[in-house]
C-alpha cells in the first residue's frame, strides 16, 4: 500500500464534535481547494471539511485525473489517482483523528467524478456521497459492495457536457451494486446552485442516525 502522505494541497477543518462526520469536497476543473467549502457546510452543517486540490493541470486547470477529449477519461491515470485520493483521504485521518467510517464526499462535475470513481473502486472510504453533474468515470472489473452506502446525485436536464442517460447510467450502476442511490433531476445545465446544495443537504439529513 505504500506509506500514506499528505501529498495534495488541501485545507482541513475540523468537525464541531467527534460524533460529525467529514466532508471530502471535490472541486470541478479549474476549481482549487476554497471553492466548494461552503458547499460542505451547506450539505451538513457542523461536519469537518477536508478539501484537495487535484493534481493533473489541463491547460493550467487543476482536475482530479486526465481526459482524452471531453467525456473519454483515460482510465490508468483515473485508477491511480482514485488510489491515491483513497490513500489521501487516510493519511488525513491519522494526521487529525477524524473517523475515517465517516466520511461523505461533496464533488462537481470533475470532482463528482472521481468521487464515484472511489465508490466503484474503493468502495468503504465514502459513508456517503453528494454528486453534482457526474456520470460514469468506470465500469469496475469486480463489482464493489456499496450495501449501506448512501448517495444523492443531481443533474440537470439540458447539461450540455453529460447526457442524461450517462448520469441515470451511473445512478443505475451504484443501484445495481447496492447503494441506497437518490436520483434528483433540474431544468438546468452543468452547474451547481444553492437549490442543489439545500436538496442534497435535506436528503443527507433524512440518512443520519
Amino acid at each position: 500500500m505504500g506509506s500514506r502522505t499528505l501529498d495534495f494541497v488541501h485545507v482541513f477543518e475540523p468537525p464541531a464534535d467527534l460524533n460529525q462526520p467529514t466532508v471530502l469536497v471535490l472541486h470541478g476543473t479549474g476549481g482549487n481547494e476554497h471553492d466548494l467549502i461552503p458547499l460542505g457546510h451547506a450539505i451538513w452543517p457542523g461536519a469537518g471539511i477536508l478539501s484537495p486540490r487535484g493534481k493533473v493541470l489541463e491547460r493550467g486547470m487543476p482536475r482530479f485525473f486526465r481526459r482524452l477529449a471531453e467525456g473519454v477519461f483515460d482510465l490508468e491515470d483515473l485508477r491511480h489517482r482514485t488510489n491515491e485520493l483513497a490513500e489521501f483521504v487516510e493519511a488525513a485521518a491519522d494526521q487529525y483523528g477524524f473517523d475515517r467510517s465517516q466520511v461523505v464526499a461533496a464533488g462537481f462535475s470533475n470532482g463528482a467524478n472521481i468521487a464515484a470513481s472511489l465508490l466503484l473502486l474503493r468502495p468503504g472510504v465514502l459513508r456517503a456521497a453528494a454528486l453534482f453533474s457526474p456520470m460514469v468515470p468506470i465500469v469496475p472489473e469486480q463489482s464493489p459492495s456499496l450495501a449501506g452506502t448512501d448517495v444523492f446525485i443531481s443533474a440537470g436536464r439540458q447539461d450540455p457536457l453529460v447526457a442524461p442517460e450517462n448520469t441515470q447510467r451511473l445512478a443505475d450502476l451504484l443501484a445495481q451494486y447496492g447503494a441506497h442511490v437518490s436520483l434528483r433531476w433540474t431544468d438546468g445545465g452543468h452547474t451547481l446552485t444553492p437549490d442543489d446544495a439545500e436538496a442534497a443537504a435535506r436528503w443527507l439529513s433524512g440518512q443520519r442516525v
